[in-house]
């Protein structure tokens, strides 16, 4: 945590914690605590020495002895702060120049060619941590460039407040290629996924300023390119047709308080699943393969369902589902 936050490497950290917990040491015994060897010791100890996290001890200037963690992280914490602070300030002036130029940008101007595997890779990591308020996302097959377990961008976006609203493609549902588990997380996460019958294209929108588009669906082909698309009518038209399929797709969920009002008082969790994934135009097959249930059990709450709902039928049910839902 010290060398994620305060810049220290990850030997400094241990032996600054080591240190803490003992009156002093030498070079020498830091070299046998941390099983290096005494010139690496030393320097790691002359390095904490230079960040103000120890000082030599009066009695024998070859040992060092802690200084205060409160006083000496303090203060290397609140120089990282003005420096992220005096960032924010470059940030926004920056910023603001960009926009300046983008005011002139000519109808060729409006959109970027992103070229090669590990840029394509590296600009869809970069987007979404450049992210503050929102991402807009359609997800459909087949998933190239990064994986959902694989994309820690997102977790930390959503870690530290982005919003996410996710568009399935029901075939990412229908080939296992997203799990309700992956779902149940993400919505725990604060994300909001909704579940389609199919996408137009893939495509992430950061903050309704940038658009990021894979250029190839062919999965030998997808990590070849893609475009960047910044603020102008065609961005709008984009993020347009996002909200229209939205507003038609079936939100997935993950547990009774998010079933609409009414439906929601006498079921359980897996209840709650069973009726987004039928919802969402899985068969009930489908929805025991991923619930890991019988196909007898999941015909036997669907039963269940409509007996609550108080209607005879799957359709009434969808629907009844459907009208309170808006």
């Amino acid at each position: 945590m010290l060398d994620d936050v305060l810049g220290l490497s990850a030997e400094e950290s241990l032996a600054y914690r080591d240190l803490v917990a003992i009156a002093s040491t030498s070079g020498e015994e830091m070299a046998t605590r941390l099983s290096v060897s005494p010139a690496d010791a030393d320097r790691v100890l002359r390095a904490l020495e230079v960040h103000g996290l120890v000082a030599r001890s009066g009695n024998d200037s070859r040992r060092y002895v802690a200084e205060p963690p409160s006083i000496a992280l303090g203060a290397l914490l609140a120089r990282r702060q003005d420096e992220v602070r005096l960032a924010e300030l470059e940030l926004g002036r920056l910023d603001e120049v960009y926009r300046n130029a983008s005011e002139g940008r000519g109808p060729t101007d409006v959109i970027d060619v992103v070229r090669g595997a590990d840029a394509v890779r590296q600009r869809f990591e970069q987007v979404q941590l450049g992210a503050r308020e929102e991402v807009l996302a359609f997800v459909k097959p087949p998933v190239a460039v990064t994986s959902a377990q694989d994309n820690t961008a997102e977790d930390k976006a959503v870690a530290r407040g982005v919003q996410y609203r996710i568009i399935l493609e029901r075939s990412m549902l229908d080939a296992d290629r997203t799990t309700i588990q992956q779902a149940t997380d993400a919505a725990r996460a604060g994300e909001r996924v909704r579940v389609a019958d199919s996408v137009p294209l893939k495509l992430v929108v950061i903050d309704r300023r940038l658009a990021y588009l894979p250029l190839a669906s062919d999965p030998g082909r997808a990590a070849a390119g893609a475009l960047l698309v910044h603020e102008s009518g065609l961005l709008d038209a984009l993020v347009a047709l996002f909200e229209a399929v939205w507003e038609r797709a079936t939100p997935l969920v993950s547990s009774p308080d998010q079933v609409p009002e009414g439906m929601a008082k006498d079921l359980d969790e897996v209840d709650a699943q069973v009726l987004s994934l039928l919802l969402a135009g899985l068969t009930d097959q489908a929805v025991a393969s991923h619930l890991d249930l019988s196909l007898r059990t999941v015909q036997r709450r669907v039963r269940y369902l409509m007996d609550l709902a108080g209607v005879e039928t799957r359709v009434q049910l969808g629907w009844q589902a459907a009208r309170r839902w808006e």
